[in-house]
């Protein structure tokens, strides 16, 4: 074999083999790269580098989150007690032989719940106006009319009790996207002048500031999503007592205007008929 042929083949396998770890290096270094930039890309560094008007909407979005799960957290233990101390009223209510019986535990214990405090009202009604007749205007009319009125007054004022809070929770909810939304549209933007001006316009290094940017309608949506399945839960729950405290309230002004309740005029209660005992009327 000639020597300068096998001269030149080494010169090629050594430049090919130079030429191969040069190419591994060049990419071990672009995956370097790569790696360092998606470390340095995330929440951390989009809060870095945003403004005055994106860290204001972040904190908007964070003072939201907190008063809604605190709402939600107080309303839901309010709801739950409020439930059992109903229950635990109802079933004494209507095992009362009188409503003077009524009477003396609602003096002894207080009203806790919010069917006591219609019938607390309700009798201390009917008993002053027996008692006073329409000394005020606003006892005007029959006894009768009088207790109605009261009745009504308690559950616009129950009513109005268990919606505190709704208004919070549905604001929450409907605004917290579009609060979201902004600071997304205010990172793009402010994201895509820095691109333009450092002149780099590749997919690269508009995926990154674009993708942090993304992160302020992620945080709207996780805000707003807890306080609108919160505000429908209450709402509901609120709905089932109320129509309750009506269907009570309807049973209670029967009974101080007759005497008897619903049941005792022949109409059926449903399954509860057999457990309810006739009351007797409070002494004037």
């Amino acid at each position: 074999m000639n020597p300068s042929t096998t001269d030149t083949a080494a010169s090629a396998a050594t430049l090919a083999a130079s030429a191969a770890d040069a190419a591994a290096a060049t990419a071990t270094q672009a995956v370097a790269q790569t790696a360092a930039a998606g470390q340095a890309m995330g929440f951390g560094h989009f809060i870095a580098q945003a403004d005055f008007v994106g860290k204001a909407l972040l904190g908007v979005l964070v003072l939201m989150s907190v008063a809604s799960w605190a709402l939600i957290i107080i309303k839901g233990l309010s709801q739950f007690i409020r439930r059992r101390r109903s229950e635990k009223f109802l079933n004494f209510f209507w095992s009362a032989r009188s409503l003077d019986e009524v009477d003396a535990e609602i003096r002894a214990h207080g009203v806790q719940d919010p069917f006591g405090h219609l019938a607390a009202h309700a009798i201390h009604a009917q008993a002053h106006h027996a008692k006073y007749g329409a000394a005020k205007l606003q006892e005007a009319g029959t006894g009768q009319e009088f207790v109605t009125r009261t009745i009504k007054k308690v559950l616009d004022e129950e009513t109005t009790r268990l919606e505190n809070g709704l208004t919070l929770l549905a604001t929450v909810g409907a605004t917290a996207p579009f609060v979201g939304l902004f600071g997304t549209v205010w990172g793009v933007y402010h994201a895509l002048l820095a691109i333009g001006m450092s002149g780099a316009g590749t997919l690269d290094k508009v995926a990154g500031p674009v993708g942090e940017a993304l992160i302020m309608t992620g945080i709207g949506l996780a805000v707003a999503i807890p306080a609108v399945i919160a505000y429908n839960a209450f709402n509901r729950g609120n709905r089932v007592l109320n129509a309750k405290l009506d269907a009570f309230a309807f049973e209670l002004l029967t009974f101080l205007s007759t005497g008897s309740t619903l049941a005792d005029n022949g109409r059926d209660r449903g399954a509860e008929a057999g457990a309810v005992r006739p009351l007797r009327p409070a002494a004037a």
